[in-house]
């Protein structure tokens, strides 16, 4: 049975395995071009509202779940499920079995497909089917550029916490340019909870772009689509910042991504990709296991890194890249999300690590 909007839409069908999380993952810009199954029964139990938006409205294009929505029953709720779908233009199917449908994609890899939701029931089954056979995939699809900003901005948001919500960040430390290829809130936030005062710049910034802000390091976000297309124009400008300065450079997801592009590495396109939370990522360096978020259907191709580029992070599900250092360089990236908390923070000191190294760089001036 169909819920929130009704109309057609055609996407690369995923499945995500977190319990929690149905809204930022439905707005988490890195889902551009896909279809979402969630394989925990339970989704819109607690209804939605705007504080837990990734970014301003939902990005993957439509959810299938198990069990129609109940009635919201959380102090937070603001707006049913159902109805903020249908505000803003998301389809989505209940009644499925998402567990047979994660098996199928697991074991064919992620398909293409028509999703639509008439409440009349009136469906052409022939034009939904060939409408799917001609979606053209994420292969060699640059999305970064549908999902960033317009313009550039400031953040000064910080890390929600109890009771007074979302504090602002009124004296920062260190000068950040987040390139954002699809940047989620959160990130952002931790960004500016480590002491950073952040200045948004889009996907196409070129090298002069982000100096003139003067920075102390550059972040590389999330983001959708083909690492590789997006890297026509994103590659040249990180391997500028390189070879042209030594700020402290940290990239999630796309940017760890591009990044190792940018050092000499390959992507590949993965069978159906890491969805969800709770997956167990090896930190080489310490030895450490940490219980991280991941959304991605590309990957880095471990053995592709060339020499001075060490692999600092796998998967412990199936052994793929999670992360990367240049050496003797503050320079690093991984693929999972940090600011995603399943740990609930394993991987939070990433930011911390990122401040450490502006500080190293510019130490504050000693105290008379």
């Amino acid at each position: 049975m169909g819920f929130g909007a009704t109309g057609q839409t055609t996407a690369e069908l995923c499945f995500n395995t977190a319990m929690t999380g149905y809204q930022e993952i439905m707005t988490d810009p890195s889902y551009a071009g896909q279809i979402v199954t969630f394989t925990f029964p339970h989704v819109g139990n607690v209804g939605t509202n705007p504080e837990d938006d990734e970014t301003g409205d939902p990005v993957a294009e439509g959810m299938v779940v198990k069990w129609m929505p109940t009635d919201p029953s959380n102090w937070r709720n603001v707006q049913p499920l159902s109805d903020w779908l249908a505000a803003r233009g998301r389809i989505a199917i209940g009644g499925v079995d998402t567990r047979r449908l994660t098996r199928a994609i697991r074991h064919l890899g992620a398909p293409h497909v028509a999703l639509a939701h008439d409440p009349e029931g009136n469906f052409d089954i022939e034009a939904l089917v060939a409408a799917a056979r001609s979606f053209a995939g994420l292969e060699g699809v640059d999305l970064a550029k549908d999902v960033t900003c317009a313009q550039s901005y400031r953040w000064d948001e910080m890390r929600w916490a109890w009771p007074d919500g979302y504090p602002k960040q009124e004296s920062p430390r260190h000068k950040v340019v987040a390139v954002d290829y699809g940047a989620k809130r959160n990130i952002l936030r931790c960004l500016a909870s480590a002491g950073c005062e952040v200045t948004v710049l889009p996907a196409t910034a070129t090298f002069d772009d982000i100096m003139a802000h003067q920075p102390d390091g550059v972040f590389l976000s999330n983001g959708p689509g083909d690492p590789a297309a997006t890297g026509v124009y994103a590659v040249p400008m990180i391997r500028d910042v390189l070879d042209k300065t030594d700020l402290p450079v940290f990239g999630i997801c796309l940017g760890h991504q591009m990044l190792a592009l940018a050092l000499g590495g390959k992507t590949v396109k993965m069978s159906h990709g890491h969805h969800g939370a709770n997956h167990p990522v090896k930190d080489n360096d310490t030895g450490k296991v940490e219980i991280t978020s991941m959304n991605h259907g590309f990957a880095v191709d471990g053995q592709s890194l060339p020499d001075g580029v060490v692999e600092t992070h796998v998967s412990l599900f199936d052994g793929s890249n999670c992360g990367i250092r240049l050496e003797n360089r503050p320079v690093w990236s991984v693929q999972h999300h940090p600011e995603a908390s399943p740990g609930p923070q394993d991987s939070y000191y990433l930011f911390e690590r990122f401040a450490a190294a502006m500080a190293e760089r510019a130490p504050e001036p000693a105290q008379a």
